[in-house]
C-alpha cells in the first residue's frame, strides 16, 4: 500500500471538498499510533481504487490514448476499446506460473 499521501496538508485538501480520505496511515518512524480519533482506512474500497488505477495506467502506455488525436469521439472510443482488447488478451495469453 502506498503510504506517501498520508500527509497533513492532503487530509485537509479532501477534508475541506467534503470527501471522506481513505489513506493508508504511514507508521514509519514511529513508536505508538497518534491520539485522537482512528482515522478512516477501508482496505477493500482502497484495493478497488487500486486496481481501477492500474488500469488507467496500462492504458495510458497507449501514445495515441494519452495524447488525444482523434477530433471525433467516436474514433477515440474505439481506439480505447482495442486498447482493452490487447489488454485483456495480453493477459489471456501469458501463461500460469
Amino acid at each position: 500500500m502506498e503510504m506517501g499521501f498520508d500527509t497533513k496538508s492532503a487530509r485537509k485538501v479532501c477534508f475541506n471538498r467534503q470527501v471522506k480520505p481513505n489513506i493508508p496511515e504511514n507508521r514509519r518512524n514511529r513508536v505508538r499510533s497518534k491520539p485522537g480519533p482512528k482515522r478512516y482506512f477501508d482496505a477493500v474500497r482502497y484495493a478497488n481504487r487500486f486496481s481501477i488505477e492500474r488500469t488507467f495506467a496500462w492504458v495510458d502506455k497507449f501514445k495515441r490514448l494519452l495524447i488525444r488525436f482523434e477530433r471525433k469521439d467516436v474514433y477515440f472510443k474505439g481506439w480505447h476499446f482495442l486498447a482493452f482488447f490487447l489488454i485483456n488478451l495480453r493477459h489471456v495469453l501469458t501463461p500460469k506460473a
